[in-house]
């Protein structure tokens, strides 16, 4: 049953109003008595980069809002001490590193508030204390100790290459007692700001950077937490609740007006399961789309020499066409990519799958998997890694696989096969040899025809190469880190090109086709951006993407542009940000993941305008395309053990519905940046 946004509105508004005439001032409160002891943050690692893992959702009230690798990972531990609860930070950052051990709580929409925590930090150099008015991991207030001080600041996004903006708002001389534990309390109205320190200084400031936002724990050095309080006053709450009830409304409503997800396909996928490593195409060439799941063996340290153990393909009736190697449920889990793709790479009607094993590259039949022709992989470049590192091997496995028109024939029939991460190799469609280069490679590459020639250029990383391997320019000695998804797209519809380049920690930037930088956004490690049309009421394409290490799970909105026009964090996890054509309407949304209470799909806005249903579905997950053809998207949500495919609940669908021309399903990574281009199509 659907109801009328204005009537739920004041309904609950008036049932809020009369609970607010007694409702406490107290709005949260936590003393972590409630979460188990343990380890808090073992979840936070590369799989959720483009997995929803259930290990890593948020406990209690707190979810960890930034996570690092190696030497940088923070330890979050619940510990009993004397009979209380302690939230306990083990590691000693180094100082002026660019991100700080966070957790995080409440609400986005808290403006005016006291908050209220008792901790205890560790002397030394660098910072322990609270957060406020927290907008995302980049973009908060800092009220705490660091050395002898105690300090008010201002966090604000960066200013280049691991340089944060960081200002101090106040400070005063301060030494930590004896005894160590000190009680902060912090009150924000409006643009004032007041911090202290029960008896210790009083700091002050006057700033309005940040109006609302949550609160959260900071630790750079071991510190312990024991109990934090917000409270409002009754004017404040009751101004917050109609906010955040606007608010959620506003979003039922939009949820209410599009189709709903149905199941359309549930599949089991026994021991040959995998995470995010399935393809899609028509393998046995009938006119409909099946898929391809490859696990995967990982040779060596972390995921830097890894290939494929195994290839199952299957219709989406669940019928097996052929499988290659041995299945193995333990091989099921990656945070990278492997070659293979399915392509009809010699234009003859009939798809075939390309892949890398063992060292050496196929081209199978699709239908039956039966190797038409193979050639040993290239030599590694330069010395072999013998300690683990990067191409460990004689020859490379094959990063991945990518294809485009380098011979000018009119289809995608040259293969670029790429290693991690400085060289390519760029083979025609018999798997001779076109030519090879080098460059600070990135994830994936991107082609595009800049010169009009009839012939594909290649984007890889920061380098543009001609169709026969000439690098056109290259931005490698200024750009520091590598690069997670490129694309080359007419933002403004113009004629005139950009080139999108998502940097890691070098955040985003946009170029022209002569390797100018046009704008350059300092936003975090930013990676998986996708072109679309969002919104109807901006001219042009809008971009999205989501960060990840350091401050994963903040995601920014582009304009045509380039300039960044909203930004919003509904939850810390990494998202390949996939536009979907869900409801046939020019607009586009994009899959955040399928969790039912974290996940969804999301307007321009950053509203939350579908969920998904609670019905037990798996959600590590998803991909996006039209299977059942009537022009809209199917969203495919899949664990190593199955898969099932959603609908729309009005599929199909008459009329001239919205058709879009995205990147071809046999250029599909763990690391492209989408691209979405306006189309229409009658039913």
């Amino acid at each position: 049953m659907k109801f009328s946004y204005s009537s739920v509105l004041i309904w609950i508004f008036i049932f809020s109003g009369l609970l607010n005439i007694r409702c406490d001032r107290i709005v949260f409160s936590d003393d972590f008595s409630e979460l188990p002891r343990g380890i808090f943050n073992s979840e936070g690692d590369a799989h959720t980069e483009y997995h929803f893992l259930q290990q890593a959702m948020p406990k209690g009230n707190w979810a960890l809002s930034t996570f690092s690798s190696g030497s940088m990972q923070s330890i979050w531990q619940v510990r009993d001490e004397n009979g209380d609860r302690v939230m306990y930070q083990l590691k000693k950052y180094r100082p002026g590193l660019h991100t700080h051990p966070i957790l995080v709580a409440g609400d986005e929409l808290w403006k005016n508030y006291t908050l209220e925590a008792v901790f205890y930090p560790t002397k030394g150099d660098i910072q322990s204390g609270i957060v406020f008015r927290y907008r995302n991991d980049r973009c908060y207030y800092f009220f705490g100790i660091m050395g002898d001080q105690a300090i008010l600041k201002l966090v604000n996004d960066a200013t280049g290459f691991h340089k944060p903006y960081e200002k101090i708002l106040d400070k005063q001389p301060f030494l930590v007692p004896e005894d160590g534990w000190l009680t902060a309390q912090i009150e924000v109205n409006g643009s004032e700001i007041r911090a202290k320190i029960e008896g210790g200084p009083e700091l002050s400031a006057t700033d309005s950077t940040f109006i609302k936002g949550k609160i959260g724990l900071l630790a750079d050095l071991p510190s312990k937490f024991t109990s934090v309080k917000v409270s409002m006053a009754k004017k404040n709450r009751m101004a917050y609740e109609k906010e955040r009830l606007e608010f959620d409304l506003v979003e039922l409503d939009l949820q209410q007006k599009n189709p709903s997800p149905v199941v359309w396909r549930k599949i089991n996928t026994p021991n040959f399961g995998a995470g995010r490593n399935i393809r899609f195409g028509d393998l046995n060439n009938d006119g409909t789309i099946d898929m391809l799941i490859g696990q995967v063996v990982h040779h060596g340290l972390t995921d830097r020499n890894s290939e494929l153990s195994c290839l199952t393909a299957l219709t989406f009736d669940g019928k097996i066409l052929w499988q290659k190697g041995v299945p193995d449920p333990w091989k099921s889990m990656l945070t990278n990519d492997v070659a293979f793709q399915i392509h009809d790479i010699d234009n003859d009607g009939n798809s075939e799958v390309i892949y890398t094993m063992n060292q050496i590259i196929y081209v199978a039949d699709g239908a039956t998997g039966r190797i038409k022709y193979s050639s040993p992989t290239p030599l590694t470049p330069g010395k072999i890694s013998t300690n683990g590192g990067n191409n460990s091997f004689e020859r490379i496995l094959g990063d991945c696989i990518y294809f485009c028109d380098l011979s000018g024939k009119g289809y995608d029939s040259d293969i670029i096969l790429k290693d991690r991460y400085s060289s390519i190799w760029a083979m025609d469609n018999k798997l001779n040899l076109l030519w090879k280069g080098a460059c600070k490679t990135g994830h994936y590459p991107y082609a595009y025809d800049t010169d009009r020639d009839g012939k594909d250029e290649l984007v890889v990383g920061y380098t543009l190469f001609d169709d026969n391997g000439k690098i056109l320019w290259s931005l490698d000695k200024d750009i520091e880190d590598h690069a997670d998804g490129v694309a080359v797209v007419d933002m403004n519809m113009d004629g005139k090109p950009w080139i999108l380049c998502a940097a890691s920690d070098e955040g985003i930037f946009f170029t022209d086709l002569n390797g100018q930088i046009i704008k350059h956004h300092y936003i975090g490690h930013v990676q998986n951006p996708a072109v679309a049309n969002f919104r109807d009421d901006l001219p042009g394409l809008e971009a999205v993407s989501i960060n990840f290490w350091g401050n994963q799970g903040i995601i920014h909105y582009y304009d045509s542009e380039g300039n960044i026009y909203h930004d919003f964090e509904p939850n810390q996890f990494g998202s390949m940000c996939l536009p979907v054509n869900w409801n046939g309407g020019s607009e586009e949304f994009f899959v955040h993941n399928p969790n039912v209470e974290l996940g969804g799909m999301f307007d321009g806005w950053g509203r939350k305008v579908v969920v998904f249903p609670d019905d037990g579905h798996p959600d590590m997950c998803n991909a996006v395309l039209d299977i059942t053809g009537d022009c809209r998207d199917e969203i495919i949500v899949w664990d190593p053990n199955g898969l099932w495919v959603y609908t729309q609940d009005d599929n199909p669908k008459p009329g001239k519905l919205y058709n879009p021309k995205r990147n071809p399903q046999y250029n599909a990574s763990n690391y492209q940046a989408t691209v979405s281009l306006p189309g229409w199509k009658e039913n």
